[in-house]
């Protein structure tokens, strides 16, 4: 029975090997009958060139270099120098706040200056030879008093303060007598005379009076012409005044009969006050003469003195270390206090940053300068700013070359680098995507680009130089086993090994050679059958 069953496992295996060898000789028969039978299509070459991969995404123009400008102290403006759409370059003025209490603070910064720089000049330079000798006076002259003090009154002092007590006491009796005089009793009969002249005065004026009004009142007639009396009338009224003047004077002459003259008898009585209080004085310089100098005195005296030494010595000596650090600081403070007054009124005139154009100004002359008051930007520092996904940004590096079109001129294409990238990601609200910015800095370009503008940019993620090429359509990929074939053009398919590719060609690593021609089985590009190929990638940075 074993043997039997031996038998039969040799015959299986004797018939399966006879069926694969059939069917190894019916695919070498087909391979090749396809190798005989003409191939029909384009025909291409494989050639040597450069190939570049790339990446596509949309962003926004945004500025890299903008400012919202407000002023370093708050203020009333006075000027304002720019308007929305205005080019400036850095440092120019932009606006101007009010500066009268500012400069007038600078001034007074400035005057303290000079007069610390003086003090310090002063202490620092020697004492001269009149400086000495006045300050040698001054002790010699404090030295004289004191010794006086201390000697006591001699009698030439004693007779002298004698002498001025008298002297007081006659200036006293004479203002006495002077007062005495004007406020005696006058004589009857010289009152009653000037009452009789006071009556003949007012008669006469009275008179006069009437005569000028009588001359008034007439009128030209017969042989008095007007001329008469205008001449008439000019001797009346002369007359009429003379006679009041007479009056006045009369009238004044009894008044002072009768009460004196007040302005005189003040006088008097002011000239008696002063020669009282003088004689006063006198007595109490003769006493202090008697009694010799006070502790009090001699105390003020010996000060003084003290004093003037201590002056002379310090010009002698010169000032000390400490005077000198003291001066030093003071001037050193007053500068600082110029330096910050200098600068409050720098910052009352704001400046422009850097080179630019004005967006917005939000103050006028008169309003108070509070928070950003000013804002520009630069228009060469514009950039492509695109939100990358976190699956692609391993494709991006700095330095990365681009090409961009604006939504506005979708035919002008700019030349582009990537020049920062973002350390930081940025997740995407209710999307549960996460982002990274990429920052791309513009070539030249004569378009006006605005701030804001939607591009679409480029981006190279590979490149090949010198390196063998195919057209992508004359690849053909066996999708079960994940390999790639060509066709040659004497119908022969070649296995082939695949590397960069981009929207036209393929880069052939092995199983060509350049100048092989190759038949192109199908108007289908290799990009688009499926099989994922090196150099592409998913997400919006796929490969082309």
């Amino acid at each position: 029975m074993g043997k039997l069953l031996q038998n039969k496992w040799s015959w299986i295996g004797i018939g399966g090997l006879v069926l694969a060898l059939a069917l190894f000789a019916l695919v070498q028969g087909q391979r090749s009958a396809a190798a005989q039978t003409p191939q029909t299509g384009d025909i291409v070459t494989a050639f040597v060139g450069d190939l570049s991969a790339s990446a596509t995404a949309s962003g926004n123009i945004e500025a890299g270099q903008l400012a919202q400008l407000a002023p370093l102290r708050g203020g009333t403006v006075a000027d304002v120098y720019v308007a929305v759409g205005d080019s400036v370059t850095a440092g120019e003025p932009l606006l101007q706040l009010e500066t009268a209490v500012l400069q007038r603070n600078v001034a007074n910064a400035e005057q303290a200056v000079v007069i610390q720089e003086t003090n310090l000049a002063t202490l620092q330079e020697p004492a001269t030879a009149a400086d000495l000798a006045a300050a040698e006076a001054n002790v010699a002259s404090a030295e004289a008093a004191l010794a006086d003090l201390l000697d006591g009154p001699g009698a030439n002092d004693i007779a002298a303060a004698e002498a001025d007590v008298l002297a007081a006491q006659a200036d006293l009796n004479a203002a006495y007598a002077r007062l005495s005089d004007l406020t005696d009793a006058v004589d009857a009969d010289e009152i009653e005379a000037a009452q009789i002249e006071l009556e003949l005065a007012q008669t006469a004026a009275a008179q006069a009076a009437e005569q000028h009004s009588t001359v008034l009142v007439t009128e030209p007639e017969g042989f008095i012409t007007q001329d008469a009396l205008d001449e008439m009338e000019l001797s009346a009224r002369t007359a009429a005044l003379q006679a009041n003047a007479e009056l006045q004077a009369a009238q004044e002459t009894l008044d002072e009969l009768l009460n004196g003259n007040p302005n005189s008898i003040a006088a008097a009585q002011a000239s008696v006050n002063l020669a009282s209080a003088s004689l006063k004085t006198a007595e109490l310089r003769l006493q202090q003469v008697q009694e010799g100098a006070s502790a009090v005195q001699i105390a003020q005296a010996e000060a003084t003195l003290a004093s003037a030494e201590a002056a002379l010595d310090r010009l002698v000596r010169g000032a000390t270390d400490e005077q000198i650090a003291i001066a030093e600081a003071q001037l050193i403070q007053a500068q600082t206090n110029l330096a910050r007054a200098e600068q409050n009124l720098a910052n009352a005139t704001l400046t422009a940053p850097f080179d630019g154009v004005i967006t917005a100004v939000h103050v006028s002359i008169g309003e108070q300068a509070s928070g950003v008051v000013v804002e520009m930007f630069n228009p060469d520092s514009l950039e492509l700013v695109l939100d990358v996904d976190e699956v692609d940004i391993s494709n991006i590096i700095l330095d990365q070359q681009a090409m961009i079109t604006l939504e506005t001129w979708p035919d002008e294409a700019i030349e582009a680098t990537v020049v920062s990238i973002a350390p930081r990601n940025t997740a995407v609200p209710g999307s549960g995507l996460v982002t990274y910015a990429v920052y791309l800095a513009l070539g030249d370009t004569a378009l006006p680009i605005r701030v804001g503008m939607t591009a679409n940019a480029d981006l190279i993620t590979a490149q090949r130089s010198d390196v063998l090429l195919v057209p992508n359509r004359a690849i053909t990929p066996d999708r079960a086993a994940g390999k790639y074939y060509v066709t040659r053009a004497d119908g022969e398919l070649v296995e082939v090994t695949i590397g960069l590719r981009d929207g036209e060609n393929t880069q052939i690593t092995s199983g060509l050679e350049a100048g092989d021609e190759l038949v192109v089985q199908t108007a289908v590009p290799a990009n688009n059958i499926g099989i994922p190929l090196p150099g592409g990638g998913g997400g919006p940075f796929g490969g082309n």
